[in-house]
């Protein structure tokens, strides 16, 4: 399996993800996933956190890309986790939606709970038809470019609900280009594109060494491709 470390350091590994891998295997996943790669190169994360997850820090969904931090301590899991608990950590996301949306910014604000018809999604509620299982959702947009038919968008996540983005963006009506789950009955999908067009771009933590650092990662060559294929 094919993957690009960002940063390394004694606590830390920064990966970019590529898109179609699992990061850990959850329910029925029978395919190779990022965990099991990851620990045939870095054997100490077998001792990092529990099975299956071992030193995954957060989730990245199978068709999405991008930035993920596995941790190489236990100590190092645990500081870099409770940074996500406390919403201290700053993740922004580049993504396409079906659709031209009006407004330059916004934020969504919900709550989010598995979808009762369908176990596999999340749906967004209202405080007032929510369920007791639902929690509080927040992610703001702000408009990058505007297409004729699409709009590439910069997202930034206030909490980390499952699927928080794709579901926030589809009650909006604007869901994420080529994202099978969350997509209308009939929707288009832009030439070129294979997958859900979602991109983890930026993330800003503090380090267990007391340093707070940036980590980037660029637009895979297929994505930057179907936004040069697109009509203004």
């Amino acid at each position: 399996m094919d993957f690009k470390i960002i940063y390394e350091d004694k606590d830390l590994l920064v990966i970019d993800k590529p898109a179609g891998i699992v990061v850990f295997p959850e329910g029925q996943t029978k395919e190779n996933t990022l965990v099991e790669a990851l620990i045939e190169r870095f054997g100490e994360l077998k001792s990092v956190g529990e099975a299956p997850r071992y030193g995954i820090v957060h989730r990245l969904d199978k068709d999405t890309s991008g930035i993920l931090l596995v941790a190489k301590s236990s100590e190092g899991l645990i500081f870099l986790q409770k940074q996500f608990i406390n919403r201290e950590v700053e993740k922004k996301y580049v993504c396409l939606v079906q659709g031209v949306m009006e407004d330059d910014s916004g934020e969504i604000k919900t709550l989010i709970a598995r979808a009762k018809g369908d176990p596999r999604k999340q749906r967004a509620y209202s405080e007032l038809n929510a369920p007791k299982s639902a929690r509080e959702a927040i992610t703001e947009y702000k408009v990058l470019e505007r297409f004729a038919d699409y709009t590439l968008l910069e997202v930034q996540i206030k909490t980390g609900r499952r699927h928080q983005i794709r579901c926030h963006l589809s009650y909006l009506k604007h869901p994420i280009a080529g994202d099978k789950l969350y997509s209308f009955k009939n929707s288009k999908i832009p030439e070129g594109l294979n997958r859900q067009f979602l991109h983890a771009k930026y993330l800003k933590i503090q380090l267990p060494d007391g340093q707070t650092k940036e980590f980037l990662s660029e637009l895979p060559e297929e994505l930057k491709q179907v936004i040069k294929n697109l009509e203004k």
